[in-house]
């Protein structure tokens, strides 16, 4: 197979964590708006055809027994891939073999007008024989690198040959499947839906249920920020089937892979806290806690609001200095230490970008929790 030498351009990668959460917004909604799909979806198996087809998951998704067959063919390449590494090693080691051959002979020339001794004569022997030796299993090592580069080429084609029928038999495949579900399901006894129970101890916090315009306002922002960044998990996904791939199947590993998937899950992490906070999805320490009333809950949460905001504040202002201090006007500024070099104030500046959405929110519970303990309930 040949190498992948593709290096993600920094342009699209930030591109990319800009719109593609738009884009699967917008699937969402859409698909929300339809209802609860029936059946395959055509959508979704040309997905599975583009990231897994090698695997014939494609057909498998549509319940079809003929995507066994790209299983054995895709093993068939990762032998071949990883023959030929062994292949390239005998090359380079055979190369070097007939360099320090002929090195030698060079060096075991008898000058002339020199008495040769007889074990000069043996050493200058044994070059000469070395030589052809060296020369042959070079020759022989290049050639079977070449025929199991055939190989591999024939298999590619072999392979992409599978793909491209399949793509033209999608549709009819899946209004088929799609039928026969539909036949099933009407002859299917009523389904029957288990209740929906809370997990022990979430919806803890009293102020969930308690609105008002100004906190509405702002959970509204910090849940926007937590959907807009939960899909970029699903890049990741797109990000390590790539690096998977080209490491096993076309000998190409990667290191700017990794190093955007770490960053990108950092930022996540940062501007995911005050969404998390806002569902009550962060860990609790709640042994006593649950035990509290309504207004022992909002007492607890004012008390404990002041290290909240010590810690939230400190945060801000020592991740500000610390993003701003990544950032060079008139430069590309700090970039990482891997040949990939992508910069690196985007991503510091979503430590304090982080730290305001969670202070944020922080106020909206602070600003609940006294309501509560007015009132004297939720």
């Amino acid at each position: 197979m040949p190498s992948l030498p593709f290096v993600l351009p920094h342009w699209l990668y930030w591109g990319t964590l800009v719109v593609f959460p738009l884009v699967a917004i917008y699937f969402v909604r859409r698909e929300h708006r339809r209802g609860v799909p029936r059946g395959p979806s055509l959508f979704i198996a040309y997905m599975f055809w583009l990231c897994s087809g090698f695997m014939g998951l494609h057909r498998l998704y549509l319940k079809n027994n003929w995507g066994f067959i790209f299983i054995p063919v895709f093993l068939l390449i990762l032998h071949t891939t990883d023959v030929i590494r062994d292949k390239r090693e005998d090359v380079s080691r055979t190369r070097a073999a007939v360099g320090a051959a002929i090195s030698e002979l060079d060096h075991a020339k008898i000058p002339p007008n020199v008495n040769a001794t007889p074990q000069m004569r043996e050493r200058l022997a044994k070059a000469e024989a070395a030589g052809p030796k060296a020369r042959s299993d070079f020759e022989q090592a290049e050639t079977d690198l070449a025929r199991w580069r055939g190989y591999s080429r024939w298999l590619a084609i072999l392979m992409a040959a599978m793909l491209v029928g399949d793509a033209f038999l999608l549709p009819g495949l899946t209004r088929r499947q799609r039928l026969r579900e539909a036949e099933q399901l009407a002859n299917a006894p009523p389904e029957v839906v288990p209740p929906d129970v809370p997990q022990v101890g979430t919806q803890e916090d009293p102020t969930l249920s308690l609105h008002t315009r100004l906190t509405d306002a702002i959970e509204s922002v910090n849940i926007r920020a937590g959907e807009y960044v939960a899909y970029w998990a699903v890049i990741s996904v797109f990000g390590y089937y790539y690096e998977v791939i080209a490491r096993f199947a076309f000998n190409s590993p990667t290191n700017w892979l990794h190093e955007s998937m770490f960053l990108m899950y950092g930022m996540q992490y940062m501007l995911a806290g005050a969404y998390a906070y806002q569902c009550d999805q962060h860990v609790r320490v709640d042994v006593l806690y649950v035990k509290f009333s309504v207004r022992g809950k909002a007492i607890a949460d004012i008390i404990t609001s002041v290290f909240f905001f010590i810690f939230v504040f400190t945060m801000f202002f020592t991740s500000w200095r610390f993003a701003m201090d990544s950032f060079n006007p008139g430069s590309t500024g700090e970039v990482s230490f891997t040949e990939w070099g992508v910069q690196y104030w985007p991503v510091k500046l979503m430590m304090p970008i982080g730290a305001a959405l969670l202070a944020l929110q922080g106020l909206s519970k602070l600003i609940k929790d006294v309501l509560i303990l007015r009132r004297g309930r939720g």
